[in-house]
């Protein structure tokens, strides 16, 4: 969430990743963000990039601001005020960077799944496992949670960054409260993990790319309801 933006990203990238994060539940309801010197450190802006971001943030209740002594910024995380803008953003995406996105999003988990097969130990396997309890969690932050415990346990750097960086990206949409139809993802996950346990990489692969596709077919049918309804 706070990795560098690349030389171009203005304020409208800062809202975006934080509005992901309280998507997400990474940023939750009343959580102080960090002072805008900091955020403009761990985003590798300036401050009035930040502050923008912020005022910004403010108009769309996601953020209010407390003044006096323990005072700052304040995440606010309506329960459902989300879904218009998400799908403003899916609707602004064409079908054929959507797929693009996914193809590569495939990739890059479908390889963290394969790779923690062959490198995970109990410890390991028992963290993933702890992954698929979803009781009390809304299934979009179960989903991220799970891909995101398989990429560290990877052991690779570059993959976690990218798994991180596409989720960020494409895994806001795709495992979004607003894609309908879930379907079984939570015997999805249970298969992997089992494959993972299994030390079976090929399976893990496969089974993960085949989740992912799932839920891009979703994803691209609530598109094409929101394009051409």
């Amino acid at each position: 969430m706070f990795t560098p933006l690349d030389p171009h990203s203005r304020a409208e990238t800062v809202v975006r990743r934080l509005t992901d994060a309280i998507t997400f539940g990474l940023l939750t309801d009343a959580e102080q963000l960090p002072s805008e010197a900091e955020l403009a450190a761990q985003f590798g802006v300036s401050r009035v990039t930040v502050r923008e971001a912020l005022v910004t943030l403010r108009q769309q209740n996601l953020v209010e601001t407390r003044r006096g002594r323990g005072g700052g910024s304040f995440v606010r995380a309506p329960a459902a005020g989300l879904a218009p803008s998400l799908r403003s953003r899916l609707a602004a995406t064409s079908l054929p960077q959507l797929r693009d996105t996914a193809d590569h999003y495939a990739a890059i988990a479908g390889t963290a799944a394969r790779l923690a097969a062959q490198r995970a130990d109990a410890d390991d396997v028992r963290r993933i496992e702890e992954e698929l309890d979803d009781r009390g969690r809304p299934p979009h932050r179960v989903e991220r949670a799970f891909h995101l415990e398989v990429a560290a346990v990877a052991q690779s750097a570059r993959l976690a960054h990218e798994e991180v960086t596409f989720a960020a990206e494409l895994g806001t949409l795709l495992w979004s409260p607003i894609v309908p139809g879930p379907g079984d993802s939570h015997a999805d996950h249970a298969r992997i993990a089992a494959a993972i346990a299994a030390g079976d990489g090929d399976l893990a692969r496969r089974l993960t790319e085949e989740h992912i596709a799932r839920a891009v077919e979703r994803l691209i049918n609530l598109h094409l309801t929101l394009v051409d309804p």
